[in-house]
């Protein structure tokens, strides 16, 4: 069974910071791009960042470039996202997820979906 499932999800005050871990199991991160997105109460969901695990080439967002990194243990099969400098406009439910959106940002053909359950992170002013 293809499957993501996120942690670290937690509060903190600006300024602060979280790891946040995906867990991928029933298929190998260096054969898809995979990526963290966040959807805050009354916002569309938006794309933060991707990943193909297989070269190590990365996206980000504006909104989070030069504060937050992801990476990949491909030996543990996981991602990763570490945030730093989190701000307040931060707060939001972060998902994992192989999507179409990554597909497309990282110039490769989408042929797996699969998206975890998500963990909220809050951050305080």
């Amino acid at each position: 069974e293809v499957q993501v499932v996120e942690s670290g999800g937690g509060l903190v005050q600006a300024g602060g910071s979280l790891r946040l871990s995906c867990a991928a199991s029933g298929f190998t991160l260096e054969e898809y791009p995979i990526g963290w997105f966040r959807q805050a109460p009354g916002k569309e969901r938006e794309g933060v960042s991707c990943l193909t695990s297989s070269d190590g080439r990365t996206y980000y967002a504006d909104s989070v470039k030069g504060r937050f990194t992801i990476s990949s243990d491909n030996a543990k099969n996981m991602v990763y996202l570490q945030m730093n400098s989190l701000r307040p406009e931060d707060t939001a439910k972060y998902y994992c997820a192989a999507d179409r959106f990554c597909a497309q940002r990282m110039g490769v053909r989408w042929r797996l979906e699969t998206w975890g359950q998500g963990t909220v992170v809050t951050v305080s002013s």
